[in-house]
């Protein structure tokens, strides 16, 4: 049975691996979400997550937003490439339900896929 847990393995939680991923990577944008990727020599994909105050005023709105994404990454970390991610939130992302969020999520998933692929 495949564990669908959120470890602490799958996260990025140091500075120096999110500026790692600052550093020169793959895009996929909305109006509402940029999510940055780049290789991480591991089988697995791992997540970092970035909701500004200046985006999102209220705690119960940026938890929510966090809550969606970890969700969305954990359910699917067996389809997506094993690169280390970085989603940031931005614009009105608090006007979004739960699952418009969650299928624009899966919406930058395959495009990310497909820019590191070709």
């Amino acid at each position: 049975m495949v564990k669908l847990n959120f470890s602490r393995e799958l996260r990025i939680v140091t500075p120096k691996l999110f500026n790692n991923v600052f550093d020169n990577p793959v895009r996929a944008s909305s109006p509402n979400l940029t999510i940055l990727a780049k290789p991480n020599n591991l089988n697995h994909p791992r997540l970092g997550l970035i909701v500004p105050k200046k985006v999102l005023k209220l705690a119960v709105w940026r938890n929510k937003v966090k809550r969606v994404i970890r969700n969305n990454f954990r359910l699917n970390q067996f389809n997506i490439a094993p690169l280390d991610y970085v989603v940031i939130a931005k614009g009105n992302i608090k006007d979004l339900s739960n699952g418009e969020l969650d299928d624009l999520i899966n919406k930058l998933w395959k495009v990310i896929y497909r820019r590191c692929k070709g």
